[in-house]
């Protein structure tokens, strides 16, 4: 399924790339496209993926996860 996270925090390609990464190595998720300037990263995630670890992941970086939709 395609889901959409608002991000708040990302402030450079690094930043983008780093989320990116995060989010590919979670097992079921794939397609992530990461846009800073929207604060957004959209993916598509398996029906097993929660938003909890989807959330973790970005979090865990040290960036907010505002929503997921």
């Amino acid at each position: 399924m395609k889901k959409v996270m608002t991000i708040e925090g990302m402030r450079c390609g690094h930043c983008t790339a780093n989320v990116e990464k995060a989010l590919c190595a979670l097992s079921g998720v794939s397609d992530v496209q990461v846009e800073l300037s929207a604060g957004t990263a959209s993916l598509e995630a398996a029906d097993g993926v929660t938003d909890e670890a989807l959330k973790k992941a970005v979090d865990d970086l040290g960036f907010q996860v505002t929503g997921i939709r």
